[in-house]
């Protein structure tokens, strides 16, 4: 794997989160590339006020510490990623400042450079919080590979903003200029979002980065159908939590559990606590963590956790997440307690499960997922 990053700024050492041994996957891409280069071609001002949004693993926020920039992303793997890839190239973490997608921007900016995130919801959810801090001397770029730039991306930032330019596609990357347009009305987020949960009097919010923000997925409902009911679980764990359905549910049938909802989108575990409150008000306990999943807790302290893994990091397809949460289960898990995990069946979660757990038993399964129980046995 190439891990040096050469680019006008400087050459940095990078590195991806979560880390695997034999990582054949750069910490950055041919669009934080093109960023970069075409940065270097302009002309700084004095104080020049830098945003960057979206940024994967830190790239740029390395290569542009000289600026003091401020970053505003939804994951907590890639604001780690940042602090840790600072840390590799002897840069003090006081250069960058890190903000969670829902923490409030102050005053304007002189940069705001987006790298285009996935979804187009917290894409016009960014945009409209950025708004406000952009004037029509703002040099505003987004970044993306051309295979993940659809119309809709310049129907968006036209509506929301202004007038846009594209730049020459180069080694698969593009990017586009945006020009703020005083004239367009200010626009109201419409989000978060919220639906009913069906079966429920529950009501659902969902922040723009939430995974099936309109309704309920079809992997959730096969889920909540086959829960463990009745347990004497007194610590129960919705990992890769989303909006909280699963722990929410799960605390409705296991009124002695607490509940501990865990996951690394900032957004995801701001809609559970809301879900949560909204829910059982001050009648229940529950904890809520932004983090690299388990890895804030201690060995042998929880009872049941439920996982509905992610099978993507960005626009990487891969199991790796799934796995390094399994075996944070296995580590947080009491004897005795058990794991259960939903996923698409290709995905084929019985080999790690069983590799790591010795046991993997079917709890259900349809055409298109499988739902796998596993239990930490004595040693």
């Amino acid at each position: 794997m190439d891990s040096l990053l050469s680019v006008p700024q400087g050459s940095f050492v990078l590195n991806r989160l979560p880390h695997r041994p034999n990582e054949l996957l750069r910490a950055w891409d041919a669009a934080d590339e093109y960023l970069l280069e075409h940065l270097a071609e302009l002309e700084q001002p004095a104080t020049c006020r830098v945003l960057i949004v979206n940024d994967t693993f830190g790239a740029l926020a390395v290569a542009l510490h000289h600026l003091q920039p401020t970053a505003m992303s939804d994951s907590f793997l890639s604001q780690q990623a940042t602090r840790v890839n600072l840390s590799h190239n002897q840069i003090s973490e006081s250069n960058v400042t890190l903000l969670s997608s829902l923490a409030p921007l102050s005053g304007t900016y002189d940069w705001v450079l987006v790298k285009l995130p996935k979804t187009l919801a917290l894409l016009e959810d960014q945009l409209i919080r950025i708004r406000a801090h952009v004037t029509p001397q703002t040099q505003v770029v987004f970044a993306g590979m051309v295979k993940a730039m659809p119309s809709s991306i310049w129907t968006l930032i036209e509506r929301l903003l202004g007038k846009t330019t594209t730049s020459l596609a180069k080694k698969k990357a593009r990017l586009i200029f945006a020009e703020l347009n005083p004239a367009l009305p200010e626009c109201l987020s419409p989000y978060p979002v919220s639906y009913q949960l069906e079966g429920t009097d529950f009501t659902i919010v969902n922040h723009a980065n939430v995974f099936s923000r309109d309704s309920l997925d079809i992997g959730t409902r096969f889920f909540l159908s086959h829960l463990p009911e009745q347990t004497e679980a007194q610590d129960i764990v919705d990992l890769g939590c989303g909006n909280g359905v699963l722990g929410i549910m799960a605390a409705q049938g296991n009124p002695q559990a607490k509940l501990h909802f865990v996951d690394e989108s900032f957004m995801a575990v701001a809609s559970a606590e809301e879900n949560f409150k909204h829910a059982f008000a001050d009648s229940r306990s529950a904890q809520f963590s932004v983090s690299d999943g388990l890895t804030g807790y201690a060995a042998q302290t929880v009872d049941l956790i439920l996982c509905n893994p992610p099978f993507h990091q960005q626009n990487t397809i891969g199991d790796q997440l799934a796995v390094g949460m399994f075996k944070q289960s296995y580590k947080a898990l009491r004897t005795g307690g058990e794991l259960w995990v939903i996923g698409n069946r290709h995905l084929a979660y019985h080999a790690p499960l069983k590799k790591l757990f010795g046991n993997c038993a079917v709890v259900a399964s349809n055409a298109k997922f499988v739902i796998f129980k596993t239990s930490k046995l004595n040693l």
